[in-house]
Formats: C-alpha cells, sequence, structure tokens
C-alpha cells in the first residue's frame, strides 16, 4: 500500500497571499501630539522616553532669533522672523530674554504629511495659542491630541523643585504661584494625566496616543 505524504493532509483554507508591497502600511493618520505641564512637572522627560520608544515620531524644530549654536533650532534674522510673524506663518511664538521663537505651521504640516507624528513640548500658554491657531487649519485641527501632565498636588510638586536643587527657595515659591495658575487649565486639554513615575507616565502617554489612532475618523476603513 502507497504510504501518504503526511504534508499532502494539510490544506491551506487562505487564498494565495498576494505579494507584499515594498511600501509601508498606512494604518492611521498621524498625530500632533502637545504635552503641556507646570514647571518640574515632568514633560520634557516625558517627551524624552516618548522619542526614544516611538521611531515614526518626531519633535518639531523651532525658529530662533538667538545667535546661531548647534542645536535643533531654524536661526532667522530679527527681519525674517518679523516677516514670517506678520504673514501668520507661525502657529505659536514668544519672546524670551530678547530673542523670539516660533513653530512654523508649514513645519508641523511637513511632517505631518510625511506620516510621522509631530510631538510638541511646550507650557499652558503656548498650548492655548496652539489650540486657537489649529482650529483654523483643518489638518492641524484632525490631528491635534493634547495632554496635561501634572504631580497630584502643589505639595509633591515642590518635593520635586527641592529635590532638583536648581533653585533657591524664593524661586521655588515663585514657580509654584505660576504652577497653581497653570494647573487650572488643566480642564482645557483633551488628557490630564496625574504623573507618577517616569515609566508609569510614558506607559500612559503611550496609551493615549494609542487610542487616538484607534479612532474611526483617523483609521483607514476596513476592506469587506
Amino acid at each position: 500500500m502507497k504510504k501518504k505524504n503526511p504534508e499532502s493532509r494539510i490544506q491551506n483554507p487562505v487564498a494565495p497571499r498576494r505579494k507584499a508591497s515594498s511600501a509601508p502600511e498606512k494604518k492611521s493618520a498621524p498625530l500632533l501630539i502637545l504635552i503641556s505641564a507646570p514647571s518640574g512637572g515632568g514633560k520634557t522627560t516625558l517627551c524624552d522616553l516618548l522619542l526614544k520608544s516611538q521611531p515614526q515620531m518626531t519633535r518639531a524644530i523651532t525658529c530662533t532669533t538667538r545667535p546661531p549654536r548647534p542645536g535643533d533650532y531654524h536661526f532667522f534674522t530679527a527681519e525674517e522672523f518679523l516677516k514670517r510673524l506678520h504673514a501668520g506663518n507661525f502657529i505659536e511664538h514668544a519672546t524670551v530674554y530678547g530673542n523670539s521663537y516660533g513653530i512654523l505651521k508649514s513645519e508641523l504640516l511637513g511632517k505631518l504629511r510625511e506620516g510621522k507624528d509631530v510631538l510638541l513640548n511646550v507650557d499652558v500658554q503656548g498650548a492655548a495659542t496652539i489650540r486657537e491657531q489649529a482650529a483654523t487649519e483643518s489638518e492641524l485641527k484632525r490631528a491635534l491630541v493634547t495632554i496635561f501632565l501634572t504631580p497630584p498636588s502643589v505639595t509633591v510638586l515642590e518635593q520635586r523643585l527641592k529635590k532638583r536643587g536648581a533653585d533657591a527657595a524664593v524661586v521655588i515659591q515663585k514657580r509654584l504661584a505660576v504652577a497653581k495658575q497653570e494647573i487650572a487649565q488643566w480642564k482645557n486639554f483633551d488628557y490630564l494625566l496625574i504623573s507618577g513615575d517616569k515609566l508609569e507616565d510614558l506607559r500612559r502617554a503611550l496609551a493615549i496616543i494609542e487610542s487616538e489612532k484607534m479612532r474611526s475618523e483617523r483609521s483607514l476603513p476596513p476592506v469587506f
């Protein structure tokens, strides 16, 4: 009696696979992720961890009029910056110690159109400006997700500032006074993230990002 090949008993119920495309599969629309926090709230640490863990995520490069030096900046003369400002090119800008800083709308739109998630690390005032400006730009409005990161209490924030050892006691008290005003704005954000340890903050931020990517308006429809 002729023996059957064991492999012949295995039938493939699935139709032959199509040849894999060399282009990466696009699963959802990219996000413009804005993270804000009071001074000492941990937003810079969280942003650094997000960038390290998410290769498809990039940071928006800021324009500045300060003297050029190594770093991720677009350097403009004061005249160039003012011209762009009057033209409405910036989604947000500020003057710090006599130098102007701003983020170009074209910088954000260009990276979003490349399919990259864009990360913004801004203060509460800057966040308010970006929300207002994004409301007039359909692409930015659709992509924007805002997260407010804060310790569970002002007492915990004070402990963190003291632990850093970077400021005198009088400066810390001034920072805390400003922080109280900033924390009061948490309701204006899409998400409130109560800060714990660094890894827990990262885990929860990633959960927010993943859930936002699964929103029906950002996902590709199923094929059926």
